[in-house]
């Protein structure tokens, strides 16, 4: 309709220019956008969380040896699906201001019985875990280390199983991490990493860290077993 020329429509702009200052009319608009936006907005929470999240409206904190320590909605669901779900002593790091956080522990990895693999049921490592929170990005990472550094002359090796094994792991990724140590060398670890947002998540907080944590420990535990294809690598593994 608005690319026909019409007489009659001319003139009733006019007539309403006339009548109705343009300053006028855009005052009216922008008082009635306002305020139309404004009865539509979800409520939140001091949080950001809009009224239908599972957890709005919380407020929790814990006694430290520093006194209470605010427990925001994202470590509150690491902290009861460790604590609640698992039941483990409260290991959990909460730093100044509550906007991270972090849980270490171990877990023993073994298998052996799948046919697959170079290793046997008798064959254990060691694995290092450490779950870090975002509470301002919202994220979950998780970080899976085996906790003995990588030979030198096995740095080749072990990147190119890397790069070999990441495209098939579907979720998270294998790396080198390399850092430095008490006599300022540099050395090397094999960890697995993977991270989710509960941004977004209403309902499911708790269950979408078990799962993350979950699937992460057995794709990393299929990605330990292809890497012992090289007797090398299995050697170093269990060392």
């Amino acid at each position: 309709m608005a690319t026909k020329k019409s007489p009659a429509k001319k003139k009733v702009a006019t007539t309403v220019i006339k009548k109705a200052p343009a300053k006028k009319a855009v005052k009216k608009v922008a008082k009635k956008a306002v305020k139309q936006a404004s009865s539509n907005a979800p409520k939140v929470d001091q949080y950001g969380l809009e009224q239908d999240d599972e957890f709005y409206g919380l407020y929790f904190a814990q006694s430290s040896n520093k006194g209470l320590v605010e427990v925001k909605p994202c470590t509150f669901s690491l902290m009861h699906w460790w604590k609640g779900l698992l039941g483990y002593p409260d290991m959990i790091e909460i730093s100044k201001g509550s906007n991270t956080a972090m849980l270490q522990f171990e877990s023993t990895f073994g298998d052996g019985d799948s046919g697959e693999t170079e290793l046997t049921e008798k064959d254990v490592l060691d694995i290092d875990h450490i779950i870090e929170v975002d509470e301002e990005e919202m994220l979950i990472s998780l970080y899976s280390y085996v906790p003995i550094p990588v030979p030198e002359k096995l740095v080749g090796a072990l990147s190119l199983a890397i790069l070999n094994i990441n495209p098939e792991t579907r979720y998270g990724s294998l790396e080198l991490c390399s850092t430095e140590n008490e006599e300022d060398e540099t050395e090397h670890f094999l960890r697995y990493r993977a991270a989710t947002y509960l941004r977004g998540i209403k309902s499911g907080k708790v269950e979408a860290i078990e799962s993350m944590v979950t699937n992460g420990s057995e794709l990393f535990g299929l990605a330990l077993e292809a890497m012992c294809v090289n007797k090398s690598i299995k050697k170093w593994l269990l060392s």
